[in-house]
């Protein structure tokens, strides 16, 4: 029996329970950078196989019967990091990262908008992007960015000292506003030598399997 806290590998989709769904497993999609789970869709062993080689989620319409990747057509497709099978090995969990909203009316989610507090490091990421452009003179953001990642770097260590007295001498309110500083300023630098959040929790991860 393979290790089920491991990721699946393609070449271990034919040991999947196929035969209790009649071919088909559902698969839950979960954004990897926020947790947010964004769609409920089937696999078949072809269309699984198929995510594997093309690293996009593709999935089994029973309705056309026909595989179909998301977002072939609209370009918001879900680049899959990775794929779990439950204890069972009869549902698949995709973690992947889309490149716009999941749900065909245009919400983040198939299930609504994100779940509070999970989605907002992904959407800071995204304004945090888009100030790179906007005018220096206007915006503290682009200020910091058209500085480049040595200012960045400073901006964030004295945001570090300053969280780091706030929790010595400060009360909760001022250690939060301290901590909200401190990531705002981190994601600045991220943003900076264009790493992401999810690269960050993907260390993190690796770290504390």
């Amino acid at each position: 029996m393979r290790d089920r806290s491991s990721p699946l590998t393609a070449d271990e989709v034919d040991g999947l329970d196929w035969d209790k769904g009649s071919g088909l497993l559902p698969a839950i999609v979960q954004d990897v950078a926020t947790g947010h789970v964004l769609m409920l869709g089937y696999v078949s062993r072809a269309s699984l196989a198929a995510t594997f080689s093309s690293g996009f989620a593709t999935f089994f319409s029973r309705s056309r019967q026909e595989l179909w990747e998301k977002g072939a057509t609209s370009g918001n497709r879900l680049a899959v990091r990775e794929v779990r099978a439950d204890c069972d090995g009869d549902a698949v969990l995709l973690l992947a990262a889309p490149s716009g909203p999941t749900c065909h009316t245009g919400a983040v989610s198939c299930f609504g908008g994100a779940a509070p507090g999970t989605g907002w490091i992904a959407s800071l990421e995204k304004v945090l992007a888009a100030r790179a452009s906007a005018d220096p003179e206007k915006s503290y953001t682009a200020r910091l960015l058209a500085d480049g990642p040595k200012r960045i770097a400073q901006k964030v260590g004295e945001e570090g000292v300053e969280t780091a007295l706030a929790a010595v001498a400060g009360d909760d309110d001022e250690v939060l506003r301290e901590s909200a500083g401190l990531i705002y300023h981190l994601s600045v630098l991220l943003t900076a030598r264009g790493l992401r959040w999810e690269q960050l929790v993907g260390v993190l991860k690796e770290r504390h399997r």
